[in-house]
This record gives C-alpha cells, sequence and structure tokens, in this order.
C-alpha cells in the first residue's frame, strides 16, 4: 500500500433511495409491533421530502402516526454533524409537525425530540 493512501477517507457509499438500511429495517420491525398493538396508527418509509434551502433537502426516515400528532423519525446508528443540522433546522421550519431522532445502540433504543 503507498504511503499516502492511508491520508485519505474512502468515500462513503451513498444510501439508495426508498431503500432501508440495517438499522431502520430493525426500526420498521419495531413500528410493526408497536401498530400491531395500537399503539400508533401508521407509519410509512421515507415518505415525506422537506425543503431547507437552495439544494438542500431533508427526509425523515419515518413517518409516524400517532392518536395526537404526526411525528417524523430519524433512525441512527451514529450521527454526523450534517445529520443533527438538518433535522434541528427542520424543525425550526416546519414546528407543526413532532421531529424524533432514534439511535439504537445495543438493541437500546435512545429518543430524542426536536
Amino acid at each position: 500500500m503507498p504511503p499516502f493512501a492511508r491520508r485519505f477517507a474512502r468515500p462513503r457509499k451513498r444510501p439508495e433511495p426508498g431503500k432501508m438500511n440495517s438499522t431502520e429495517a430493525k426500526y420498521a420491525a419495531h413500528l410493526e409491533t408497536l401498530k400491531a398493538t395500537g399503539a400508533i396508527v401508521d407509519y410509512r418509509y421515507e415518505s415525506l421530502k422537506f425543503r431547507l434551502s437552495d439544494r438542500t433537502f431533508y427526509t425523515p426516515d419515518f413517518t409516524v402516526i400517532t392518536e395526537e400528532c404526526v411525528e417524523l423519525h430519524e433512525v441512527k446508528g451514529f450521527w454526523e454533524d450534517d445529520a443533527r443540522v438538518k433535522i434541528k433546522v427542520a424543525a425550526d421550519q416546519y414546528p407543526w409537525f413532532k421531529f424524533v431522532a432514534i439511535q439504537i445502540r445495543k438493541k437500546e433504543l435512545i429518543r430524542e425530540e426536536f
């Protein structure tokens, strides 16, 4: 391996739109359980897209319908700075939705509301 190869990070593979990663699939199974027990009314995967500014959009992972409100859930195994900024900006610009971050760590769900 050339010595300069260690200095450069490999580009991250972009997720395919409309296709869940393994973390999102696990959370979808959790939402199915909540739906079956009546804790939520329904949910959809990547059903909404928000314009935050010119050429900047935010697509929440899940739209979750409860008896009280519409929640937009972002599911992460770990947070990158740009994702956290986008959800905060979206929560400020669209206050009639409840924005929720779900982080999955060792089978534990950590919920954070914005």
